[in-house]
């Protein structure tokens, strides 16, 4: 097929031309990048990327196709994918789709052979801004028009659009090279006690469930607008916070939730999870220049001096001051010092505003999944 022109404009003003992969049509959202040189399509399964167009800056992707196991959800969430090349003719023994078939088929607008590092660096400069994708309409004064006029994502609830709709008992967990992914009962042997976890699905990866699994867990998955009451009355030895996209402000719903929950059963939160208790303890949140998004990202540990490198994707931040003496920060970025941890110790509760699960990315966290366990079964005070 002969290639396609497409036209990525933001609301600055700024124009890229490139060609068109995907589906053709037009599509916005907030443009960010990642910084993750592998795992484009756990990536395109985030629900933490609803709203927002994602530009790689590896170059080269969809070389190694999609594969049905290293999806994080049930369908692609990103608005729209921009990259530098994009492979038509993926090499990898696992792949059973193309990159772009896999993007037509869920109606998500692709632009490539664009200058990534141009885009980043106005990115990272300016901050994230709207933009448009489209491979139907070549007017520039018409795109950039249109990117600027398209709803922020600051105060909107984009969690009513990636939850689950109905409960469900998750029952598989890590991956085995041989096996594939473990069902519940091969961890069995391994763990004394299977506390029962509640998590609630503010856009939940998937890799998270099989965490909580591999580490002894019994997991419970509900919807985003579960009622304290109706969680506390499955007498549930936790509770899990997960993550999920856009601006914690923009549901009052959850923050009062957890509010309720506090000091009455264990909590872990991640990500949009870790900011959603942020402001249920009373603090505030504020958006970052152009968010953390990659699995890249050096955070502290304040009470070791330890470093991890992490996995993160989020757009906001709990502002530290904000807190005061009622939440104890337990960890920092060390590229701009912001909150990467809470946790409180006579109710129970810790949170980290990065991913432990990875998926992909480093392992250097995992053992938070640890720390939960022995808090759920009272073998860690917090």
């Amino acid at each position: 097929m002969p290639e396609r022109k497409a036209t990525l404009a933001l609301a600055d003003g700024t124009v890229y031309h490139g060609t068109a992969f995907g589906h053709i049509g037009e599509s916005g959202g907030e443009v960010v990048f990642n910084t993750g040189m592998t795992g484009y399509q756990e990536v395109l399964t985030d629900p933490s990327y609803k709203g927002q167009m994602v530009t790689m800056t590896y170059p080269e992707i969809g070389n190694t196709g999609i594969n049905p196991e290293d999806v994080e959800s049930t369908r692609p969430w990103v608005e729209g994918f921009i990259v530098r090349e994009a492979w038509h003719l993926p090499s990898n023994w696992r792949y059973v789709e193309s990159l772009d078939g896999y993007l037509r088929r869920y109606h998500i607008c692709g632009i490539s052979g664009i200058d990534t590092r141009s885009l980043t660096r106005r990115l990272r400069d300016g901050g994230s801004q709207m933009g448009i994708i489209s491979s139907v309409d070549d007017d520039e004064k018409r795109l950039v028009q249109k990117a600027k006029d398209l709803p922020s994502i600051v105060g909107r609830d984009l969690v009513r659009e990636v939850t689950s709709h109905r409960e469900t008992r998750w029952v598989t967990g890590d991956w085995d090279l041989e096996k594939g992914y473990l069902p519940a009962a091969e961890y069995r042997s391994r763990f004394g006690a299977f506390p029962k976890v509640i998590a609630i699905d503010y856009g939940i990866k998937q890799n998270i469930l099989r965490m909580l699994v591999s580490h002894g867990m019994e997991v419970t998955l509900v919807p985003s607008e579960t009622a304290a009451s109706a969680i506390l009355a499955r007498k549930p030895d936790g509770v899990f916070l997960s993550n999920g996209p856009g601006d914690p402000e923009g549901v009052p719903y959850a923050m009062n939730t957890v509010r309720e929950l506090l000091g009455k059963v264990p909590i872990f939160g991640i990500c949009l999870g870790h900011q959603i208790m942020g402001l249920a303890l009373g603090g505030t949140t504020f958006k970052l220049k152009y968010g953390h998004h990659g699995c890249n990202q050096p955070v502290m540990d304040l009470a070791t001096g330890k470093v991890e490198i992490t996995s993160q994707n989020h757009n906001f931040s709990v502002d530290a001051a904000s807190l005061g003496d009622r939440a104890r920060i337990t960890h920092v970025n060390l590229n701009d010092k912001t909150v990467e941890g809470l946790s409180v110790a006579s109710l129970r509760c810790f949170s980290v505003q990065y991913h432990p699960e990875a998926s992909p990315g480093p392992h250097d966290s995992r053992s938070l999944f640890t720390r939960f366990y022995r808090l759920l079964t009272g073998g860690e005070e917090q």
